[in-house]
């Protein structure tokens, strides 16, 4: 899920975040030659742990290079554009609300990856032809500093009916829904929430409160938001933002000393269910370890180092979460969902709707 991890960049703490330049690397690769390369292209938030890295590299015998590439949205556009061509094997990273751009483009080719059976049902999307495995899921939701609202003597939103209210004006920070994909996801909610006649009405109402509007993850969480660490550094003025249920954990795990509760909270009526997917791109020098690549992604072991490096939940059954990462941030109990079919109809009318509503 793009943006949201400034945690998947820390440094020393057992992560990978491997770059490549492309997916050749001098072991052959082509239809000829077996390449003992296998390369992944995703989003610049992907994260895993060396040793879990390091077994599958043993098991399978394959190297793994990775290609990071922006924000999902930046990722998504670039791999469509360089598809005929493709920089790598594996995209990890499109999520529900791009999934369609990405299939109607011929991104990716048919895999049913090993351990597809325990993915649980609610997460399946293209069963007939399997060109994408999910892989992890989490929730856009409004943040809230813990601290702010204290100091105020008022209670945080709760839901996005109260967002609009008084109470709340010019204290909410969201991301572009053209460029971000948190933005977005908080558009899709919204649209969830009040339907195709409704939303407009909302954001209006969103507008004439105050809310300000950038252009990503990283300029709304660490720059405009009270409640993070980056926020409390530069002063901050905006105690509400459009975020993760997962940010909270990551203000705690990261934090040093770390705190005995989390200094942020969320705001569980304005959540909207994110999925992310992996696929084996279709024209990939490297079938056989891209699927390899996407079997690894299934397991046990990966689903696991998941949730305290990309501050995702597992998609597949059995698959457990540390403590600490429910304790502070648990997945939404009822979500906003949307259909992917629903989002293709509608996604690129509701950005130019919500551009000329909103930034004009």
């Amino acid at each position: 899920m793009n943006n949201k991890k400034f945690f998947a960049a820390v440094v020393g703490l057992g992560l990978v975040t491997l770059s490549a330049c492309g997916s050749s690397d001098g072991d052959g690769g082509g239809s000829g030659s077996e390449s003992k390369t296998v390369t992944l292209v995703s989003h610049d938030s992907w994260a895993v742990s060396k040793s879990v890295l390091a077994d599958f590299e043993k098991k399978s015998g394959y190297k793994v290079r990775v290609l990071e590439d922006g924000d999902a949205g930046q990722a998504v556009n670039k791999a469509i554009l360089t598809k005929d061509n493709p920089q790598g094997d594996v995209f990890f990273g499109v999520d529900n609300t791009l999934l369609s751009r990405a299939l109607d483009n011929g991104l990716f080719q048919s895999y049913e990856a090993k351990g597809a059976d325990r993915i649980k049902t609610e997460y399946r999307v293209d069963q007939d032809k399997h060109r994408v495995t999910p892989i992890d899921s989490g929730d856009i939701c409004v943040n809230y500093d813990k601290a702010w609202f204290t100091a105020h003597k008022l209670q945080p939103p709760t839901s996005y009916d109260d967002l609009v209210k008084p109470a709340y004006k010019n204290l909410l920070v969201t991301e572009n829904a053209s460029t971000s994909s948190p933005g977005l996801g908080f558009l899709l909610g919204s649209a969830a929430k009040y339907g195709d006649d409704g939303w407009q009405g909302y954001w209006k109402k969103l507008k004439a409160n105050g809310v300000k509007v950038v252009d990503g993850w990283e300029q709304a969480y660490n720059e405009e938001f009270s409640g993070s660490a980056g926020g409390k550094k530069a002063k901050a003025d905006r105690p509400l933002v459009v975020s993760y249920a997962s940010s909270p954990p990551a203000e705690v795990i990261y934090a040093d000393p770390k705190p005995k509760t989390a200094p942020t909270g969320v705001a569980q009526g304005t959540c909207f269910r994110q999925i992310e997917y992996a696929g084996l791109l279709s024209n990939a020098k490297n079938t056989k370890g891209g699927k390899a690549f996407l079997d690894f992604l299934l397991t046990k072991e990966f689903q696991q180092d998941m949730p305290l490096n990309m501050f995702v939940y597992p998609v597949v059954d059995g698959a457990q979460v540390p403590a600490e990462f429910t304790e502070y941030g648990p997945q939404a109990k009822d979500p906003e969902t949307m259909d992917p079919a629903k989002i293709a109809d509608n996604r690129d009318d509701w950005v130019k709707s919500w551009t000329s509503l909103v930034l004009k």
